[in-house]
Parts: C-alpha cells; sequence; structure tokens
C-alpha cells in the first residue's frame, strides 16, 4: 500500500507539472502563432520611385497594395522624374520607377539602372493653375505673355517642363518665368501661395488641388501629351514585390485609381 501510494503521488505530479508548462507562454521566441504574411511569401519593404505628379493617386494605391498585401510596407519617393533616374545612377535603392516622361524612363534604361521593359501605364497633360476665382482673367496660354503676370514653370530637364517647352514653340510663344521648379508639386505650390498667378501644371495636379486653385484648360496642350511609364528598378531590394506591384497599378484598380483625378489611359 505504501508503494502504490507513492507512485500515485508521483504521477500526480508529473501531471500537475505538463499542466503547469502549458499553461506558461514559451520561452522559444520561434513558438506560437505567427502574423499572416504576404501573398507567396513576401513581406518587407517596397520603395517606389515615382514622378511627384503621380502623388495623390499612388498614395491610394500604396494602401490598397499594402491591404492586399499583409506584411507590406510600400514607401514613395516623390519627385522630378529627372531627379529621381540621378538619385538611381547614383546608386539609390530602390524596387520600382514611375517617370511622368518617357524620356527620362529612356536615359534610366540606356543607364542600365532598369530591368525588363517598361510599360506606359498612364497619360497626362498640361493645364494652367491660378488663383481662386481666376482674378488675372487668364483664359488662354497665349494670355500667360501679359506683362507684370507672374507665371512659374517646371525646369526644361523634368517632363512638364519639357512639355511647355513643346506648347511653346508650336504655338510659337516665349513666356518669361520667375522662376522654373524641380518638380511639378512645386510649381503647384506657388500658386496656392499667391507667390505666382499662374502655374503650368499637369491637369491632374490641378484638379487634385480643386478648392484651393482655379484649373483653366487650353486646347494647345494636346500636343504635348506625356506617357507615364513603369518598370522595376535593376537589383531591386524586393523584385517580387516590384513585379506584383506594376502589375497592380497595370490593372484596372490601378487604371480606375488613375482616371480619378484626370490621367488618360496608357497603352
Amino acid at each position: 500500500m505504501k508503494k502504490l501510494a507513492l507512485v500515485g503521488a508521483a504521477a500526480l505530479a508529473l501531471f500537475a507539472s505538463a499542466c503547469s508548462s502549458g499553461d506558461q507562454p514559451s520561452s522559444n521566441p520561434g513558438a506560437g502563432s505567427a502574423s499572416a504574411p504576404a501573398p507567396g511569401g513576401a513581406s518587407g519593404t517596397l520603395t517606389v520611385f515615382a514622378a511627384a505628379s503621380l502623388t495623390e493617386s499612388f498614395n491610394a494605391l500604396g494602401k490598397q497594395f499594402e491591404a492586399a498585401h499583409p506584411g507590406v510596407k510600400v514607401t514613395f519617393d516623390y519627385e522630378g522624374s529627372s531627379s529621381l533616374v540621378q538619385k538611381l545612377d547614383n546608386g539609390a535603392k530602390a524596387d520600382v520607377f514611375a517617370s511622368a516622361d518617357q524620356k527620362n524612363m529612356d536615359k534610366a534604361v540606356q543607364d542600365g539602372v532598369i530591368d525588363g521593359q517598361p510599360t506606359v501605364f498612364a497619360t497626362n497633360k498640361l493645364a494652367i493653375a491660378v488663383a481662386k476665382g481666376n482674378p488675372k482673367g487668364i483664359k488662354t496660354f497665349a494670355d500667360l505673355t501679359k506683362p507684370g503676370l507672374n507665371v512659374v514653370v517646371c525646369a526644361q530637364q523634368v517632363p512638364c517642363g519639357s512639355a511647355t517647352q513643346k506648347v511653346e514653340q508650336t504655338t510659337k510663344t516665349t513666356l518669361k518665368p520667375v522662376s522654373e521648379e524641380t518638380n511639378v508639386k512645386q510649381v503647384l505650390a506657388k500658386v496656392q501661395s499667391g507667390d505666382a498667378d499662374a502655374g503650368l501644371v499637369y491637369v491632374t495636379d490641378a484638379t487634385s488641388a480643386a478648392g484651393k486653385v482655379d484649373k483653366v484648360d487650353f486646347p494647345e496642350s494636346s500636343g504635348a501629351v506625356n506617357q507615364y511609364p513603369i518598370a522595376v528598378v535593376k537589383n531591386a531590394p524586393q523584385p517580387a514585390l516590384a513585379k506584383q506591384f506594376t502589375d497592380f497599378v497595370l490593372g484596372a484598380q490601378g487604371k480606375a485609381e488613375l482616371a480619378k483625378i484626370g490621367f488618360g489611359p496608357g497603352k
């Protein structure tokens, strides 16, 4: 009887120990349930270099992409396309590059910083941004040459600047801007702040700033339409995610988001 009592006590102690260890959190960092990974097991940060005019549309698409890919964070660097190409040439790390014109994408391809063939996903054209109520009465492109008018444009190496120059050449009009900015959002900001009476921006920029500026369309802008190509960057830190993001932009969801503020369709 004494031996049976001892065996019973030992068994009881062993059972209690097992229950106790099951109630306690494991000290093994790999134990327990893991958070759900992104489709295909991808996770981490996706870095997108994009033309400044894509800010509103790509911010929205970035959030949608993150929602569809748990564990992924999308970060953007919005600047003039020429500045972004220069960054890539200097070794900056990015996964995707979206340019506001073919010229800067072609340069990136020639410089060997693009992987694969770029695809045009949208088009855009110029409009004139003016103060609310259009107090200077600007109605045409030629009106931008009026004496005493403070006009701001993009620098020539920036896509919106190249488009402006093309309109000047085709209309035989010479503008005398008070400043040339490195990206289209800086032009828009000068008009919003009152530092400029008018600025040449994209239709999409003026539309996204509705309520802060007025938009003046002009027919000559149709002769200087910019194509927007997108591509995966060579040696991208996240090549699989980069391909998924470019496909997302090129897909139905991307097209719908871009169309909201006036981007035209790609190819």
